[in-house]
């Protein structure tokens, strides 16, 4: 026999043992998770003796691997996992005809409400609840985190307004001249309010495009590091479509609103005067 491990299956804790040279026969099956199968190592037909912590061993051979789900809520444990067809667990179980909660798959139209009704009238304190509301309660600590990344963007996006109309307003001053003498030329006040707006969308255009790259690039170093870690398929970081375009959208909206303001400081000074400081 080989080493033995705590490997999790549902809500019970079982002793997982290797057997070498135990024929696989008529045994009964079981999926193991590709981490464990791995570390092991083990292969599909080795044959495994499975024990609970307070009962009997019993031999099963290695019908599938599989790789287990990514699950926000379950990273921080990462266990190993298997998986057995629920007669084989049921036997290994210290009572019979007992579950602490399973779930149901029902079919496309049925009513999950009606279902729930029933299911609680089958015993006494049975409580039937929707995948949306455990979804819910279980994600009571994501939200707090989401509400604190909103709080940071919003923090992040006013700053980066507030740079980007400093600097356009140093721009401007720096020009002043120039544009005091494209206006005694004859170049009217909206175009030179144009091109002052032109210019600050395009920085902020950049500025996004930049910023968006960067944190593709970002999310990729936190990814590779972190799923290595954990070695999970789970994405920690995310640089998705929809961001990208939110990111353009408001390069724009500020880029205009800065250069709107720093133009406005330039285009009401009379032409003789926008040499002074």
């Amino acid at each position: 026999m080989g080493f033995a491990l705590a490997a999790s299956i549902n809500m019970y804790t079982l002793l997982l043992f290797v057997l070498m040279q135990v024929p696989a026969g008529t045994l009964p099956g079981l999926l193991i998770e590709r981490r464990l199968a791995e570390d092991m190592p083990l292969a599909l037909g080795d044959t495994l003796r499975l024990r609970p912590l307070d009962g009997d061993a019993r031999i099963f051979v290695v019908e599938g691997i599989f790789e287990r789900a990514a699950d926000p809520a379950r990273i921080a444990r990462n266990e190993y996992e298997v998986r057995l067809h629920l007669p084989d667990l049921e036997a290994m179980l210290p009572a019979g005809d007992r579950v602490d909660r399973f779930a149901l798959v029902l079919s496309p139209g049925a009513s999950a409400d009606s279902a729930a009704r029933w299911i609680e009238t089958l015993a006494f304190g049975t409580r039937a609840y929707p995948t949306a509301e455990l979804v819910e309660e279980s994600s009571a600590t994501f939200r707090v985190i989401s509400r604190f990344h909103e709080a940071i963007g919003v923090v992040t996006i006013l700053a980066s307004a507030i740079f980007l109309l400093c600097v356009m307003i140093i721009r401007v001053d720096e020009r002043r001249p120039d544009m005091g003498m494209l206006r005694l030329i004859g170049v009217s006040r909206g175009t030179v309010f144009r091109a002052i707006v032109l210019e600050a969308v395009g920085i902020a255009v950049l500025g996004s495009v930049a910023g968006a790259a960067f944190g593709v690039v970002v999310a990729w170093i936190v990814n590779a590091y972190y799923m290595r870690f954990y070695d999970t398929t789970l994405q920690f970081a995310l640089v998705t479509p929809r961001i990208v375009i939110l990111a353009g959208l408001l390069g724009l909206g500020l880029g205009a609103v800065a250069g709107a303001l720093a133009a406005l400081r330039v285009v009401r000074l009379a032409p003789q005067r926008m040499g002074e400081r």
